[in-house]
């Protein structure tokens, strides 16, 4: 489930869910649902973290896995 691989990504850069929040404009609270899976996870917050992270929608999404951005 692509909410694992979001969990995945911010511990791989020993990140806190407050610290993925700021850039999201968001609290932690709020990120938590997401990651969680008790809320749906906006796409645009997706389109970000996509960015943030340095990979592509489809990585987070499970739709591939090459974590390498499309070109």
């Amino acid at each position: 489930m692509y909410l694992k691989r979001l969990k995945d990504l911010r511990e791989d850069i020993d990140e806190k869910q407050a610290t993925i929040a700021k850039v999201l404009g968001i609290t932690r609270q709020q990120y938590s649902l997401y990651e969680t899976g008790k809320r749906d996870i906006p796409a645009e917050y997706i389109k970000q973290l996509a960015i943030f992270y340095n990979t592509s929608t489809d990585y987070i999404l499970e739709l591939t896995n090459k974590i390498e951005p499309y070109n």
